[in-house]
């Protein structure tokens, strides 16, 4: 039996914190495309450590990853579903991953944005090898980690060619 999203409320979510923290503070119960609603709620995350050395930020990125496949193994047996569009903290890594070394402003924010959805929702090879064939927490969040890869190429490469 799967639990559905209209009964999974934000206060039922504060009672088990690592599902929470998997549903991106809340953010993953969107109606609508939860993906980019774990998103969004990537961008104050990535705020408050944009300016941390590479070093700092690399391994806030590797911690996130690590955590991530634990929260997203909890909300796996939260949810009982192999993987619940509800867990976005995989999309919030994936975007952390697009903007190492970005070049800072919010039009690199958006680009990085847009970049990262793009992606994640195309899901290019290997990132639709990752979606397919990798199973858990760690199925969960290898292939927006891969989709951020892909996207933070493309952004340094624009910051290359217009900066």
């Amino acid at each position: 039996m799967t639990i559905s999203k209209s009964k999974v409320t934000f206060l039922a979510l504060l009672k088990r914190p690592t599902v929470w923290l998997a549903c991106g503070f809340g953010s993953g119960l969107a109606p609508k495309a939860p993906g980019t609603a774990g998103t969004l709620a990537a961008i104050p995350i990535y705020l408050l450590i944009a300016n941390c050395p590479a070093w700092l930020y690399l391994i806030l990125l590797v911690i996130g990853l690590f955590v991530g496949v634990w929260w997203s193994q909890s909300a796996i047996h939260f949810f009982q579903k192999k993987d619940p569009p509800e867990v976005v903290w995989d999309e919030i890594i994936g975007f952390l991953v697009t903007m190492f070394m970005a070049p800072s402003g919010w039009l690199w924010i958006v680009v990085g944005f847009l970049l990262f959805r793009l992606f994640d929702i195309w899901k290019p090879w290997p990132v639709r090898w990752a979606d397919r064939c990798l199973t858990g927490g760690w199925g969960i969040m290898l292939d927006d980690v891969i989709a951020g890869i892909y996207a933070a190429i493309i952004l340094q490469l624009l910051a290359i060619s217009f900066t």
